[in-house]
């Protein structure tokens, strides 16, 4: 597989969340009917500045231009219609994935762009994970260079030895790699399946899987 260093053995598996554990569309569904627009006109606005390679927050902008993200977001959790996160929002082999990787002796680690409130809703849901961090928590966020570096440090174990697992190539993959680590791009969601093929995700990419499943086999291989 293209980029594929060998003979090293993974210890730490670190998952990014939106479209790697969790589906984002209930997420973007609340933005929708906070908003009073309908939920495709939103879901089709998150593609459009995806595929521009633009925060997926300006969606929001582009429906209400000038939109505080962070006092809005406030509002709803005062409204009573904040962030909600539950069995149903993950996919289905989340579980099965985590727990067989765990057995495996692999330390598995949940790290990505999320809130604060996302961060406990998360736990709440008592994944077979070591440890549950997000940016809101650490003040720091993909893809820059300080956030791969509190990977390292909570993964506890060498560049070479840690994987990070996600969709998005510019916050996941890319900058990863860039701080030594192993990288395993996931095709689902807008941003895995928009740059699966893309030249670069694949020569940037150790592994491109279809489901966490296939981790066992990477730890095993």
């Amino acid at each position: 597989m293209p980029g594929l260093r060998l003979p090293d053995v993974i210890e730490t598996i670190v998952f990014d969340v939106g479209e790697t554990l969790t589906r984002d569309d209930r997420y973007w569904a609340s933005w929708a009917d906070w908003l009073d627009i309908p939920r495709h006109t939103l879901s089709a606005l998150v593609g459009a500045v995806v595929a521009q390679g633009k925060d997926n927050a300006e969606a929001l902008r582009l429906v209400r231009p000038g939109i505080d993200v962070a006092a809005e977001y406030q509002a709803r959790e005062t409204a009573g219609r904040g962030e909600a996160l539950d069995e149903s929002d993950l996919y289905d082999d989340v579980r099965p994935a985590l727990s067989a990787l765990r057995e495996l002796g692999v330390r598995v680690v949940v790290a990505g762009n999320q809130t604060v409130r996302a961060g406990q809703l998360l736990r709440d849901l008592d994944l077979p994970t070591d440890l549950v961090v997000t940016s809101g928590e650490w003040g720091v966020a993909k893809p820059q260079p300080e956030f791969f570096r509190r990977v390292l440090d909570v993964a506890q174990a060498a560049p070479h030895a840690t994987l990070y697992v996600g969709d998005h190539p510019a916050n996941d993959v890319f900058p990863a790699a860039a701080a030594g680590l192993r990288t395993a791009h996931v095709r689902r969601g807008p941003w895995g399946h928009l740059w699966a093929d893309a030249d670069d995700v694949v020569a940037a990419a150790d592994w491109r899987i279809d489901s966490l499943t296939q981790l066992t086999g990477i730890i095993d291989g």
